[in-house]
């Protein structure tokens, strides 16, 4: 049995856009059906949601037959929290609140087997198909791909140095965070948040480093799409169940 290849890993470094869903429902059922739609990316988030590794276990074997590759995030950039998420299967992780060049790399050192980094190891887990994969532990590093997240003023000062670090394939802003930090919590479309946001692209654009970032509008998907965003999420899976179920109430009642 062979070590699985990363198809967005690959595609990322290939500047190739990437479309994907976030993913916050903790159900099985739920990855299994937006992993068919045709996404190219699913994010598995337990940072602000209700998942631990067990939940995200049984929502990456419901994704292993659908078209988007799973990224998983962990509640914090935490070796113990990401090596257990790379052990049950996971080749993408996006890291949260990363500051500066030194969590960035702490980010990655967690993700790697020595020397190159401080990965537990074992030979036997479902990152290896249960011990199948020959030369796992030799091989594992190079199909792992590590996102991390820019999310606060502070973060975007140091922006080159996080974007870097050897091992971060790609840098995610988040928009959310970033609008509290620049002092308009709750209004990521405030022109200055805005203008943070198209700053960044660019930036990370002139190191050759691809940049991600969330979104529940078309329209503002779009704009970042031809600002240069080569990984977007265009939406949620709690957002849509909210929406259309709101919608479709709506419709019949009063």
């Amino acid at each position: 049995m062979d070590l699985p290849a990363n198809a967005f890993k690959a595609a990322l470094a290939r500047r190739e856009l990437q479309i994907g869903l976030w993913s916050s429902l903790c159900s099985p059922i739920v990855a299994e059906i937006i992993g068919q739609s045709g996404f190219d990316w699913i994010l598995i988030d337990t940072e602000h949601s209700p998942n631990e590794a067990a939940d995200v276990l049984v929502q990456l074997q419901a994704l292993k037959g659908g078209t988007g590759t799973p990224i998983v995030r962990p509640a914090w950039n935490d070796p113990v929290l990401l090596k257990r998420l790379l052990d049950i299967g996971a080749q993408a992780v996006l890291v949260p609140f990363v500051q500066n060049a030194e969590e960035a790399a702490k980010a990655v050192a967690a993700c790697r087997y020595p020397p190159a980094g401080v990965r537990g190891i074992t030979a036997s887990g479902r990152g290896s198909h249960y011990g199948r994969v020959p030369d796992y532990l030799k091989r594992a590093d190079g199909e792992i791909c590590v996102l991390v997240q820019v999310e606060t003023g502070e973060a975007l000062r140091e922006l080159e140095a996080i974007a870097s670090v050897d091992g971060v394939d790609g840098v995610f802003i988040g928009p959310a965070d970033l609008s509290a930090s620049l002092g308009h919590i709750g209004n990521p479309w405030h022109p200055e948040v805005q203008a943070a946001i198209e700053d960044a692209v660019k930036r990370l654009i002139a190191i050759g480093k691809p940049a991600g970032i969330l979104t529940p509008s078309e329209a503002d998907a779009r704009r970042y799409i031809e600002w240069g965003f080569r990984f977007v999420a265009v939406g949620s899976d709690l957002g849509l169940l909210t929406r259309h179920a709101d919608a479709l109430a709506k419709a019949f009642t009063r």
